[in-house]
């Protein structure tokens, strides 16, 4: 099965933005020499501990790598299982893939600003947080699913993926049972210091890497990173430990051949040895002087460093204890606030629901109340054209004689009666508009409830990834 080439373009684009080869790759086959991935674990870290392996073998390098994705990326199969050596040997492209990825989320983890990833075009950004949140979901199961995730078919709404769906596929946290939440409550939650930091661009990796499930990850390589640290420390100090025991044990060894010696002149001097036999002794003497001042003087430097290597364990310890602390803090309030956020939307979208209905109801209803009022317009234009019709007829009849004018008094009753029904649809015309008036006002005010609840669920979001760039920081 080809390789999703979406996915591909976006790890290319990512290798090329390293700007650690002279010229943009274009094809995955080019970094069948792996000399890339090493210029990249470089730049990573700042330092260029494999720089001589460049001049080695391609086996070397691919052994090179392997080591630094299982000690830096804690996937402890990924040297065995998960990226194979033989298939890097033979330029396989999906194995030189599962390598660009891997680096990917070590370069993400390392990351300290997510403005970095602003360089990259939004369709690149959406693919690069795929594939990092693909890998965060998938930790233990990573050797099983990533070559599918690689080589799956682009789906039909692939291209239309936002910073919002990334955020909505995050671990949903389990919530209580459904309770009110009040927008007094909400401020109190999300009153941190930095909710007044300016707005930044949509961004699909600066988001992800905001999610309380990335800075949770980091927090964990870290405190990981900085145990293994104290581990390889505490290593060195038992081995500096026992390089001491043991010049402390020559010292005592060549201090009882001193002290042997001495005694040994003293009783050769008792029995007048031979002036050459004495001056032998005395060099053989002075020899293991010499070299029991630089045994004690090894063995100084050797406790000033096993002094220096305790006091780095202690202040790595101080560190881990911190670290450990500001994880379960951070942790506590960032579930507190994606548990008010829920919430907030939960009771935001209820809201938007009914208020939906509501005003299609109002909207019917002003709807009913315009044709009515239309309707009453309509039959009070046809009314005034009949009495006007009947009030010239009538100022004809009055020249009339008395008798013709008796014969159309029924005209005047009937002129009558349509004044009245003009009237009495002129008070309906009025009370409608009035009706109107107040759909209106329902209609607005049920507009601005509805948006002052989306800005309160807007400013607590704002809010939860402002907490959580202030706690990268």
């Amino acid at each position: 099965m080809s390789l999703h080439s979406s996915r591909v373009a976006a790890l290319l684009a990512w290798v090329n933005s390293t700007k650690v080869c002279p010229d943009p790759l274009s094809n995955l086959s080019q970094l069948q020499d792996c000399s890339v991935f090493i210029r990249i674990i470089h730049k990573i870290h700042g330092t260029k501990e494999g720089e001589s392996v460049l001049e080695q073998p391609l086996p070397e390098r691919i052994s090179f790598i392997h080591g630094f994705l299982q000690k830096h990326c804690r996937h402890k199969l990924a040297a065995e299982n998960l990226v194979s050596a033989q298939k890097l040997l033979d330029g396989d492209e999906l194995a030189l893939a599962k390598v660009a990825v891997l680096l990917l989320y070590h370069a993400s983890m390392s990351s300290k600003n997510p403005g970095d990833w602003y360089e990259f075009d939004y369709k690149t950004q959406v693919e690069l947080a795929s594939i990092l949140k693909f890998v965060l979901d998938n930790e233990e199961c990573l050797n099983e699913n990533l070559e599918s995730f690689l080589q799956r078919k682009a789906e039909s709404s692939s291209s239309s993926v936002s910073s919002s769906s990334l955020e909505e596929h995050s671990p949903p946290f389990s919530l209580p049972h459904k309770r009110e939440v009040h927008f007094l409550e909400l401020q109190k939650i999300a009153a941190f210091p930095s909710t007044n930091l300016p707005s930044t661009p949509s961004s699909p990796m600066g988001d992800i890497m905001q999610t309380p499930q990335f800075q949770l990850r980091r927090l964990k390589e870290q405190l990981a990173f900085e145990r293994e640290n104290r581990e390889e420390l505490e290593v060195e100090v038992a081995e500096n430990n026992k390089l001491v025991m043991e010049k402390d044990a020559q010292i005592t060894t060549m201090q009882q051949r001193i002290d042997r010696l001495v005694k040994l002149n003293e009783k050769q001097a008792e029995d007048r040895l031979e002036p050459k036999e004495i001056e032998e002794l005395r060099e053989k003497n002075e020899s293991l002087v010499g070299r029991l001042h630089e045994a004690f003087r090894q063995c100084q430097d050797l406790k000033t460093e096993k002094a220096q290597m305790d006091r780095k364990i202690n202040q790595l310890s101080e560190e881990n204890g911190d670290l450990s602390f500001k994880l379960r803090e951070i942790a506590s309030n960032m579930v507190q606030l994606q548990r008010a956020l829920n919430e907030l939307s939960e009771e935001h979208n209820s809201a938007m629901a009914q208020s939906q209905e509501k005003q299609r109801q109002l909207e019917k209803e002003l709807h009913a109340a315009l044709q009515d009022k239309k309707c009453s317009e309509e039959k009070i234009e046809i009314l005034q054209g009949k009495i006007t019709m009947l009030e010239d007829q009538l100022v004809k009849l009055e020249e009339c004689s008395t008798q013709e004018k008796g014969e159309v008094m029924g005209d005047i009753l009937k002129l009558e009666e349509l004044k009245q029904e003009v009237s009495s649809l002129t008070a309906k015309g009025v009370q409608l508009e009035e009706e109107k008036q107040q759909l209106d006002s329902l209609v607005t005010s049920l507009q601005n409830s509805l948006s002052e609840s989306h800005r309160a669920r807007e400013r607590l979001k704002r809010d939860l990834q402002a907490r959580a760039a202030e706690d990268q920081a």
